[in-house]
């Protein structure tokens, strides 16, 4: 029997509106999407993508093995290709995504190709083209529920070449790890030790990351 000094609990209402639930929304119709070799074959239009690696590098086993078996059940990455309007402060609102997200895609799989000890048949993607206001929203869900190793850990991943006279950043977590990319090669090396990287990967895979 219940207290009379007994207060009842608030539940909070379901708002289908709530920019948390659009984003999950958003999150889990990429997840539903077929998966697709990377690059993937081209098209129009701008959004979300999640890259998921299958192969048997030493430092992503606990990844590979989430994946393999037709499972892709823990990205690697996930990212974002906004239409150019956006990129220049703007929304992007109404703008003319060209092959924003297929090229980004491109990028990526250029990148892998030239990564010493990577194959680019070890990774395959998904894919959603977006309306543009909801993109920032998607990645960031994504992120929140997947944190994807390339994402949270090993930065760098979706850098590009900073340009002549801008060499002076250091290189990358990434490009640290995954030696390649000939712009990445004149940076500085990381003030991060190989070591150090591996650790923290082994830590996140572990849970252990806070």
């Amino acid at each position: 029997m219940s207290s009379t000094n007994d207060v009842p609990r608030k539940v909070p209402p379901f708002n289908p509106l709530d920019k948390r639930n659009l984003g999950k929304s958003v999150a889990a119709a990429l997840i539903k999407q077929a998966v697709s070799v990377l690059p993937p074959k081209p098209f129009v239009g701008a959004g979300i993508y999640a890259i998921y690696y299958v192969g048997p590098h030493p430092f992503y086993t606990k990844i590979a093995q989430a994946n393999r078996g037709d499972k892709f059940a823990l990205p690697i990455y996930v990212g974002k290709a906004v239409p150019p309007g956006a990129r220049k402060g703007g929304f992007g609102l109404g703008e003319d995504p060209g092959q924003a997200l297929y090229k980004r895609l491109d990028e990526h799989a250029k990148s892998l190709q030239l990564a010493n000890d990577l194959s680019i048949d070890d990774f395959w993607c998904r894919y959603l083209v977006v309306d543009d206001i909801w993109i920032p929203l998607g990645e960031s869900l994504l992120i929140e529920m997947y944190a994807p190793l390339w994402n949270r850990v090993v930065d760098g991943f979706g850098n590009h070449d900073p340009g002549s006279g801008r060499y002076n950043q250091r290189r990358s977590a990434w490009d640290s790890l995954h030696r390649g990319r000939l712009w990445a090669e004149r940076l500085p090396a990381s003030s991060v030790s190989k070591e150090r990287i591996m650790k923290r990967i082994d830590d996140h895979l572990k849970g252990d990351d806070g």
